[in-house]
């Protein structure tokens, strides 16, 4: 399908929630016309997450400069390398602003494996425990780390009231039984159209309505029919079309069931609402 041909972005009634996107990425001019873009189409709040060292107060400086915007204070995996003392404090720090809804993006990848996984492992640990300290939700990337990821989950879960996310949930349905089983949401992007996605939308079929976010993980992961473009917030609508068609659920319906699981997991006791 060629560019001109490409559909429109759909509106629908029902506000969204993008819960897991990376607007730091992005220079001033790019950031006041993905917002304004995203307006457009019912996305009412945009949750931009850290990933390093580097981005920890520009997040923070992001939430608190525009109305629609929320953080979160993390370490990615890949970077794990680089968490310290000093770095844990910053988190600590930046989690008591309002705007900043829960700790992430943490957790484990060993496709890439940018820092060992001992490393991995104990900054995840680490993060986890503020996590529970914070009464926080928390934001958790796992790839190819099956077996650590349960492991881990084990020893933190009941510590961990406000449970979270495992966003881009692209591992087995037994992984995501077992986070369910545990209280966690799932998190679903543009994978979900993807032509050779059939694992990940068998698990959006087994996966409660009520345990279901929608996000972009923008700038990556573009979903049908806008693959090859950068991803923005803007998109969600096609990942909800998705959705609610495996789910065999009305549009509307879909969207307002995974507006109340966004406010639920990420802004419910949150001064920010």
């Amino acid at each position: 399908m060629s560019k001109n041909k490409r559909r429109p972005i759909p509106r629908f009634q029902h506000p969204i929630i993008e819960t897991h996107c990376h607007l730091d990425y992005l220079d001033d001019a790019q950031l006041l016309q993905t917002l304004d873009e995203a307006k457009q189409v019912g996305i009412e709040r945009i949750v931009t997450i850290a990933v390093s060292p580097d981005n920890l107060d520009k997040v923070v400086s992001l939430s608190a400069s525009h109305s629609q915007v929320w953080g979160t204070q993390g370490i990615h995996p890949h970077d794990a390398a680089q968490y310290t003392d000093a770095v844990e404090d910053k988190i600590i720090v930046n989690l008591a602003n309002p705007r900043i809804l829960a700790v992430g993006e943490i957790g484990l990848d060993y496709y890439y494996e940018h820092s060992n996984r001992i490393t991995q492992g104990q900054a995840f640990e680490r993060q986890l425990q503020i996590a529970s300290d914070a009464n926080l939700p928390v934001v958790i990337h796992t790839r190819e780390a099956e077996h650590d990821t349960r492991a881990i989950l084990e020893n933190f879960s009941h510590l961990l009231p406000k449970k979270g996310v495992i966003h881009s949930f692209t591992s087995s349905l037994d992984l995501a039984e077992y986070c369910l089983s545990e209280g966690f949401s799932l998190g679903f992007n543009g994978i979900t159209t993807f032509n050779q996605a059939d694992n990940v939308r068998e698990v959006v079929v087994a996966t409660p309505v009520d345990k279901i976010v929608l996000e972009t993980d923008a700038p990556y992961l573009t979903p049908v029919p806008y693959r090859g473009r950068v991803n923005a917030p803007q998109y969600l609508p096609f990942i909800a079309e998705k959705i609610a068609e495996l789910k065999k659920l009305d549009i509307e319906q879909l969207l307002s069931q995974v507006y109340r699981n966004s406010i639920e997991l990420l802004f419910t006791d949150n001064s920010a609402q």
